[in-house]
């Protein structure tokens, strides 16, 4: 009788499993019907936010829905990137990942809500964005190397702003100290508006932030741009080296924006969103548009984004441990 039992559960298990696979077969082949909501971690306005969007406006006439911008900033991202891995995995949420979100964050943060690697299908890396070191007029440096030349004669007089503990910016500047030998005071403020504040008013001598959002202030020359970290120089910048080509390629190759979804989604899915990306990205209005935030192309598949996770995390590790950032 328990035998009997056994035999008619598994048939009863196999003939499930048959049901289903043509089911989840056919939802990925008639993917999508419905819109998709593309969860960005962090507020509107902001880099990723105009990454996001831009690329969403073009996704959608591709794959024949909407990709509909759904912002969920706070705590670093993490409350954004919890809810991209928390998502039901097929295909109808997505989301950014950033350095921030799948580099520093599993790196500095003891308790996070979410597996940076485990949790997610990576989809595409889309556009790396610079970021700028910048110094107030009122610093007596022209160049990166005649402030780190200030720096290491003056230990800890010079200071810098970052929008908080242990976010990228921190970590950054942090890890540039590290290999450049010298000491400035950190000076955490609440949000990349705030410690921004602060740098044009002279509050704080030296700040990084992302080139877009900091641009106007180079212009007019309320700060000024020692150093991009970025895979080269930025066409708006022409001037302004690049980390690498003063010495210090530990910095790493700057920001990044990617596509990722929930972990289980469907290959033929993550195949879709993929090509879909691709083609977008190629369109000229699309290219313009990146050219004008200074962002470069990263176009590449789901297994290489992936090893990009990885590299972040390893380098934002290192830098945690070197100077002690740990946070709850």
């Amino acid at each position: 009788m328990a035998l009997r039992r056994t035999l008619l559960s598994t048939l009863a298990a196999c003939a499930a499993a048959a049901a289903f696979a043509p089911l989840a077969h056919a939802q990925a082949g008639d993917y999508p019907n419905r819109p998709i909501k593309l969860i960005v971690p962090f507020a509107p306005g902001g880099s990723t936010d105009m990454v996001a969007r831009l690329l969403a406006d073009k996704m959608g006439p591709i794959l024949g829905k909407a990709v509909v911008v759904d912002n969920k900033g706070g705590a670093g991202g993490s409350i954004g990137a919890d809810a991209i891995a928390k998502a039901a995995p097929d295909g109808y949420t997505i989301g950014m990942a950033t350095v921030s979100t799948h580099g520093a964050n599993p790196a500095i943060y003891a308790k996070l809500p979410y597996d940076a690697v485990k949790d997610f299908a990576p989809i595409t890396n889309v556009m790396s964005v610079p970021s700028v070191f910048v110094v107030h007029p009122s610093v007596p440096a022209k160049t990166m190397q005649e402030f780190v030349a200030l720096a290491k004669a003056n230990p800890g007089k010079y200071t810098f702003a970052s929008p908080g503990t242990g976010s990228l910016g921190h970590a950054n500047i942090e890890n540039f100290m590290n290999l450049a030998g010298i000491d400035l005071l950190h000076i955490p403020y609440k949000g990349a508006g705030q410690a921004a504040t602060d740098a044009l008013a002279g509050q704080v001598n030296a700040m990084t932030d992302n080139l877009p959002s900091t641009l106007a202030n180079i212009q007019s020359g309320k700060l000024r741009p020692l150093a991009v970290l970025a895979l080269k120089r930025s066409p708006v910048l022409p001037d302004v080296p690049t980390y690498t080509e003063l010495g210090y390629a530990g910095m790493g190759d700057g920001g990044w924006f990617g596509l990722v979804a929930p972990a289980g989604t469907p290959k033929e899915i993550i195949a879709k969103l993929n090509a879909a990306a691709h083609k977008a990205m190629a369109m000229p209005d699309y290219l313009e548009k990146q050219k004008s935030i200074s962002g470069e192309s990263m176009a590449n598949t789901p297994a290489q984004f992936a090893k990009q996770i990885d590299a972040a995390i390893a380098r934002y590790t290192a830098v945690a441990k070197r100077a002690n950032i740990k946070l709850d």
